[in-house]
């Protein structure tokens, strides 16, 4: 396997995180990470403790939404905390161009794109919680105050 360590997308969390906290450190798994389902059974942990990152498009505006890996986004709740009608998933290269990350390695951070960011309340459950890290194989462990401090995220329950 390539050295995905050296990936740019990779490096762009790696600074992000070392900036944030040294003791937080991206992780390379054996097996992919590329969703909720594959993360957990890598990480021998609870489908719930993944953060699946959901890029979703408002007209000319996207705004990135971190849920539990056992949960599902609610697209009205968004609709309504954003007070924007036309809200939907945005397509693979609109999640390239607005994060810099492939479909499967989305990261909480280190976007291509200042991108406005809620993270549901469901993830608190969790003491750790495992995001993606630019790539299908690299996770960061990282607790749920943490990530909203990180990533400036706003607090809601969109599931």
């Amino acid at each position: 396997m390539e050295n995905i360590l050296e990936k740019e997308a990779v490096q762009r969390v790696k600074k992000i995180l070392n900036e944030f906290d040294k003791d937080l450190k991206v992780e390379i798994l054996d097996n992919t990470a590329r969703t909720a389902n594959d993360a957990a059974s890598s990480l021998n942990c609870e489908v719930g403790a993944i953060v699946k990152s959901l890029l979703m498009r408002a007209e000319k505006d996207f705004i990135l939404c971190l849920v539990s890996g056992d949960k599902r986004c609610s697209l009205n709740k968004v609709k309504k905390i954003i007070n924007n009608k036309d809200v939907s998933m945005a397509n693979a290269d609109q999640v390239k161009e607005q994060t810099g990350f492939s479909i499967g390695g989305v990261s909480p951070i280190g976007h291509i794109e200042k991108i406005n960011i809620l993270v549901d309340k469901s993830l608190s459950r969790f003491e750790n919680i495992y995001a993606a890290a630019g790539h299908p194989h690299s996770i960061f462990k990282i607790t749920y105050n943490q990530l909203l401090n990180l990533t400036g995220g706003k607090e809601e329950d969109i599931v």
